[in-house]
Formats: C-alpha cells, sequence, structure tokens
C-alpha cells in the first residue's frame, strides 16, 4: 500500500499566513495586569510538549515556539521576569536529534519532501551532542520521554545511564549534576508562578507501542501504577506550592485525540475480487476450525463470527492479532480477526500495510500476514488507556483543587479539536494529520502525529492564558496562531 499526498509550492503556502487579523488590544496596551499572580520567576515542569517537541524532536526554532517560551512573552508584559530554556545553540541547521560520543541517537526532524510526497527525516548529521553538560537549571523544565516519577528520580541525568535508558539525554544536556533531580533543578530557582503538564507519558508509552507494555509498570511501554502517579503527582505539587508560588496544572489528553491513532484507518487495503478469492482460500482452514471451536463449547458463536475473516473487492479491514481474545491454541487457531472502528491502527503501521514480509510476494502485511500486537492499539486496550487517562486526571484536578491551583483541562480541549476549535482570530484549528492545501493553515499537530506544531502550541498557551485571567484575575493578552508557521515543506531534501 502507498499512501499519496499533494503538496502546494512553498510560495503558495506562506500566502496563507499572510492575511494575519488585527486585534483591538496592542502590547502596551496599560489595561493588561498580572492580577493575583506573580509572574517574576515562571518555571515550566513537563515532558515534551513542555519542551517544544514537534516533528519527531526537538531543535532550534521548535524550542523557541515552546508553549512557555510564548507564555514568558506574554507575563513580561505584566512584570514577568527573564524565561530561560537549554540552549540549542548546537543546532544551527534546525535539523534536531541527539548524538552520544558522535553517535546518532536520535533522528532529525521531519519535514514534507514535494518531490517524493509524504513526511522523511531532514537529511544530515546531527549535531546536538548529549554529553555536552551544560549544567544549568534553566526556566523551562520540559523532558521529552520523562514521565511523572521521572522528575523526583535521581541520577535520571546522569550520562553514563543513557545507553542503559536509566537517564534520560534531555534532562543530561541540562542537569546540575548527574545525581540531581528534575524537580530539584526546577526548585532552585525559586518559582513564583508555574505550569506543569506532566503525565501524557504514563499513558502514551502504552498506546503508542500498540499496548505491547504492561499495566502497573514502570518501563517504557507501561502504564504507570495508579498509587506511584499519585505520590508522585502529589509530591510534585506539594513542593512547587511549598514557598507560596501559584500555577496552572494540565490534564492528560484521550490518545483517540491525536492523529498518531486517527490518521491510518482500519479498512486501508483496497482489493479485487481475484485477491480477495485467494485470500479468503488461504483463511478457509482458520475460519472452519472456529466453527469446530464452538461445537466444541471452546467460544460462543458470537465471538467465532466476530473472528472469522473474509474479504471482499474493495477496501477491506486488516488482519490484527488480539492478545484478548479466548485462547484456542489447544485446537491449533492462532487468536486472529478483522480489524473494526474500535481499534486504532499506529501511524507508523502505514509503513507496513499491504506490503511483502520479506521476498514471499503471498505474505502480505494486514492481509495474509496479520498485524502484530505493536501495530494496533485495540478496542480493549483503547478502553484501558482511556480508563488509566481518566484515573490519572481525576488525582491532577483533586490535587490541583487541594492547592488552590488552576486547571486547563488539555484533555476536554483536544478531544473538541478532532471536529474543530475556533480561535479569536476566527480560525478553526483540528486535531487533523497535515493533509497539504486542505489543512495546512488549520492543522494544530506536528508531523510526527503526537506532538503539536508551532501554531498548536500557541493555541493552547491561549487556553492557558484563559485559565490564568479566570482563575488569578489577571488580564493577560491572547497571542495570534495564524502568525506561527505551520509545516515544514520542501521542494527536495
Amino acid at each position: 500500500m502507498k499512501n499519496t499526498y499533494k503538496y502546494i509550492l512553498p510560495a503558495l503556502a506562506l500566502t496563507l499566513a499572510s492575511c494575519e487579523p488585527s486585534f483591538d488590544n496592542e502590547v502596551e496596551n496599560s489595561s493588561y495586569s498580572k492580577g493575583e499572580a506573580d509572574f517574576s520567576s515562571y518555571v515550566a515542569l513537563g515532558n515534551s510538549l513542555t519542551a517544544g517537541f514537534m516533528d519527531g524532536t526537538v531543535f532550534k526554532s521548535s524550542q523557541e515556539n515552546s508553549f512557555p517560551n510564548i507564555l514568558s512573552k506574554q507575563f513580561a508584559i505584566v512584570g514577568g521576569g527573564v524565561f530561560t530554556q537549554p540552549s540549542y545553540a548546537d543546532d544551527p541547521n534546525n535539523l534536531g536529534g541527539l548524538l552520544l560520543g558522535g553517535m546518532p541517537i536520535k533522528g532529525t526532524r521531519l519535514i514534507i519532501n514535494m518531490a517524493t510526497g509524504g513526511p522523511e527525516n531532514l537529511k544530515g548529521t546531527p549535531t546536538i551532542e548529549v554529553s555536552k553538560l551544560q549544567a544549568k537549571a534553566y526556566n523551562n523544565m520540559g523532558i521529552p520521554g520523562a514521565k511523572s516519577f521521572h522528575l523526583l528520580a535521581p541520577n535520571y541525568g546522569d550520562v553514563n545511564g543513557v545507553v542503559a535508558k536509566t537517564a534520560n539525554p534531555y534532562f543530561v544536556r541540562q542537569a546540575t549534576s548527574p545525581s540531581a533531580t528534575v524537580l530539584a533543578d526546577a526548585m532552585s530557582l525559586n518559582p513564583t508562578f508555574f505550569t506543569n503538564w506532566i503525565g501524557n507519558n504514563d499513558v502514551l508509552g502504552y498506546s503508542s507501542s500498540g499496548g505491547i507494555g504492561v499495566v502497573g509498570g514502570t518501563g517504557e511501554n507501561d502504564i504507570t501504577p495508579v498509587a506511584l502517579f499519585k505520590q508522585a503527582y502529589e509530591t510534585i505539587t506539594e513542593t512547587l506550592t511549598s514557598k507560596g508560588a501559584k500555577g496552572v496544572v494540565a490534564t492528560i489528553p484521550d490518545v483517540t485525540a491525536i492523529p498518531y491513532f486517527t490518521t491510518v484507518p482500519y479498512n486501508p487495503i483496497p482489493l479485487d475480487e481475484a485477491t480477495s478469492a485467494m485470500l479468503n482460500g488461504a483463511f478457509a482452514q482458520y475460519n472452519g476450525g472456529l466453527k469446530i471451536a464452538v461445537g466444541a463449547g471452546a467460544i460462543t458463536q458470537a465471538e467465532a463470527d466476530s473472528r472469522t475473516i473474509h474479504f471482499a473487492a474493495g477496501k477491506n479491514a486488516v488482519v490484527i492479532v488480539d492478545k484478548f481474545l479466548t485462547n484456542l491454541t489447544s485446537l491449533g487457531l492462532p487468536s486472529y480477526r478483522q480489524a473494526t472502528k474500535e481499534d486504532l491502527l499506529v501511524f507508523t503501521s502505514q509503513a507496513i500495510l499491504g506490503k511483502p514480509v520479506g521476498t514471499d510476494p503471498t505474505k502480505i502485511n494486514g492481509l495474509s500476514v496479520p498485524l502484530a500486537d505493536e501495530w494496533v492499539l485495540t478496542k480493549d486496550e483503547v478502553a484501558i488507556a482511556r480508563n488509566a487517562t481518566m484515573e490519572f486526571n481525576n488525582i491532577i484536578k483533586t490535587t490541583a483543587s487541594s492547592k488552590g491551583l488552576a486547571v486547563v483541562d488539555m484533555n476536554a480541549v483536544l478531544n473538541k479539536a478532532v471536529s474543530g476549535l475556533r480561535a479569536e482570530d476566527g480560525q478553526i484549528y483540528t486535531a487533523d494529520y497535515f493533509k497539504g492545501l486542505s489543512n495546512l493553515s488549520t492543522v494544530m499537530f506536528s508531523l510526527d502525529g503526537i506532538h503539536l506544531n508551532a501554531r498548536g502550541y500557541a493555541f493552547i498557551s491561549n487556553e492557558i492564558i484563559k485559565v490564568i485571567n479566570s482563575h488569578y484575575k489577571a488580564k493577560l493578552p491572547m497571542v495570534n496562531p495564524a502568525t506561527y508557521p505551520g509545516p515544514t515543506l520542501l521542494p527536495s531534501n
């Protein structure tokens, strides 16, 4: 299978951003005020969404468009202090990626190559060396890949732990010492105001890996134990507010609202009658085995119907492995079924769908060869992720309420973006993946399908500003998302 995209020339793309709306209130408007907040020392805690991660990495200009950096400029209007971020001066070409000992460990950023179509990594070798230590606490303490409990973990910034994955390469670059914690470094700046958007990775790792991890584990692909999340989140909040700082916390978005899980349909492969007939023949024995299983009382007829595999001319649902099905290995039957609308194919599955496995042309991914667990978040795994998200968000809201903190419900915001959200400039922004001219100026997500683009970060900055203005009786000006860049289109790579 091949996805084909159509793109427009960069010159045309640029014209879409040239019609910028005007605003009644200018920056020097004397009516702006900080209200009950003190922005003199603003610190942002979080993960990749706080760091300015987009298009698969952090690069120099992406960090400049991080939502904390955008907010800091609005805070400066009402007396906010200097806002610092980890240096990306060693990324002069905006490649992103990471090196460790001169060897690439993270790829360059994604761009649209108009000559070939589709997103791809920008050619070049990363120049950001992890072992070049800055040893400095910054106001932006967003650490890509961090889970809630990682903010409290000593040695999370030890370069010697990068290969073993006991340390985080992004935090290694900035940690004040190998044994420092993210939270301790943040507190060293004596914050008077903070934002905390942590918790996404406590669910996302499980979801983006197709649910291959476990529920209640601490591994990269696991869902964090609820008790551990609660303990970590409460400790972080208690520490941040211990000296009187006010702040805003954000909830965790439902994964079903982001393009990484909504871009690839469950039935993407068109077939002709001859191919359909051939595949039906290949699965005839499997389907017959299901009938035997019903007769033996191993499964119900309803489950047999849901597991029966049938193809027809036109678009067909892919065949997947589903570990939640009744185990029939004693009857020699694998746990196969065809996907439904309730199953979410991960974004990276499009690279293998409909393509041969090895050199055998009869072994086709998603058809004759069922997709493994890593390529699909099944309906049961979706339910697990949603339940964890709900539990974590309840903890976030309850903890914030106990400290009188403002809450921005990013879960609700990004769920609404599925059908379109109207910004103050009148533009409607969506949670779609980039589709070319049709949504070039309105898409909020970057090319990795998980993280926001610059316009998306500007949009959520406004959501945070609204909450600050309401909760802390401030009057901060909004930003204009239309003035921020969208996807990067290049004539060649």
